[in-house]
């Protein structure tokens, strides 16, 4: 498995597209106020042109913005793009069931295409459908779905739309990094995950984590894994929607009050750090692991382990200035990080200590190190799924394909996998 980045093309299941009986005009109106305030002009025409002035990318967001996690990293990310080309960016957030009943991603995109976008991300794996929808409706305008796999060739979903891109970080070392996190600051080995959905994503996601957590336990902390206690609790979505899905603050609690010493967020909002922060106020000895964001662990320093994050600029870059040219930003790309700078300008994937790695950092460092030169390859058999049956065979190394779609979690970790 490569360690830097890799480029394919992916994914996708049939498409059904429902037909809302409103009006197209009422629906401009309503995404209008929630867009956005960076004027925008009008084009009688998507594709793009040459100059970068008039090129505006409009940005379907599933939460806030401001989430502190997954929807924050997208749209800062993509501001500080939109500054470096002097580009104009279009955004409406929080296009989910909860906000939005009523209003699809293809809705979103439908209406800022009309505002003169010239290309559309969209940025959750929820967006798979309209993402493709769109792409075939605006045949002259690249789409962009981070996350997903309709675009590559290899993958189990490919669907050949010229104009259709997917954007991924090899979001599982950083994960394996967290997980490591957790396993050195763990003194009790009870080791808590607040997951969101549950499909393939999610599942090599924790999966990741807990052979990061099981290496750093036994490789580190010398410690027998039967004493390494791993579990999952899936709330529903990505982050808490009332009625819906479970509450994700009282999962966190569940996990603190339970014993368990480090609880490892696998959402996009900081429900782990808010409720980890008023535990260690209350007297308990405890620490968490934040996701998506760099600035995450400033959410609760003191006890924060660290953060495994998304750079979405150097991805987006390059998608964009492919779009300006003329081009269609239409590959697979699932990009790792830069061993070399981990947690520089060009790494897609990095990982920030927080305060209370304390003196495990060198530590960490070294299990960096490993992953990154190859000497430690976690996902090398033999492994087992949850049920009893072989992931990888003694020896055996992990395909692309046998990672991206992990149909069970792993052998000694707890929770559900469907």
């Amino acid at each position: 498995m490569n360690c830097f980045s890799v480029f394919f093309p992916r994914l996708a299941p049939s498409i059904q597209i429902i037909q809302r009986f409103w009006h197209i005009a009422s629906l401009a109106a309503f995404l209008s106020a929630c867009s956005s305030p960076t004027p925008t002009t009008q084009t009688t025409s998507p594709a793009p042109t040459a100059s970068a002035q008039d090129f505006t990318v409009g940005l379907v967001i599933v939460g806030p913005k401001n989430d502190g996690g997954w929807n924050q990293a997208h749209y800062e990310g993509m501001e500080q793009v939109a500054k470096n080309l002097r580009i104009k960016l279009e955004y409406v957030d929080k296009v989910n069931p909860g906000d939005r009943p009523n209003v699809t991603g293809a809705q979103v995109a439908d209406d800022l295409i009309s505002k003169g976008a010239k290309l559309i991300i969209f940025s959750s794996d929820d967006f798979k459908d309209d993402a493709l929808a769109t792409a075939k409706k605006y045949a002259d305008l690249p789409i962009i779905h981070a996350s997903g796999d309709y675009a590559w060739k290899e993958g189990k979903n490919f669907k050949n739309q010229p104009n259709f891109g997917n954007i991924m970080g090899r979001m599982e070392y950083g994960k394996m990094m967290a997980g490591c996190a957790a396993a050195l600051g763990s003194e009790t080995g009870k080791i808590g995950y607040v997951g969101p959905l549950i499909n393939d994503e999610t599942r090599r996601y924790v999966s990741a984590a807990y052979l990061g957590a099981k290496h750093c336990w036994e490789t580190y902390r010398k410690k027998d894994v039967k004493d390494l206690q791993f579990k999952v609790t899936w709330i529903g979505f990505w982050f808490n929607i009332p009625g819906k899905t479970l509450d994700p603050t009282k999962v966190a609690d569940d996990f603190y009050n339970g014993g368990y010493d480090v609880v490892m967020s696998g959402i996009d909002t900081p429900e782990v750090a808010v409720q980890g922060k008023k535990a260690a106020a209350a007297g308990k000895s405890v620490k968490f692991v934040h996701y998506d964001l760099k600035t995450g662990c400033n959410l609760a320093p003191d006890i924060c382990l660290g953060v495994p994050f998304y750079n979405w600029v150097p991805s987006y870059t390059t998608a964009i200035e492919t779009a300006i040219a003329g081009k269609m930003p239409n590959e697979f790309i699932w990009l790792g990080p830069n061993f070399k700078d981990l947690n520089g300008a060009d790494s897609m994937i990095g990982f920030m200590n927080g305060k209370a790695l304390g003196d495990q950092a060198p530590i960490m460092a070294e299990f960096i190190k490993g992953l990154g030169d190859g000497s430690t390859d976690l996902y090398k058999g033999a492994l087992n799924y949850q049920d009893g049956t072989p992931f990888l065979k003694a020896g055996e190394k992990a395909t692309d394909q046998q990672i991206w779609y992990m149909p069970q979690l792993l052998a000694g970790m707890q929770g559900s996998s469907k």
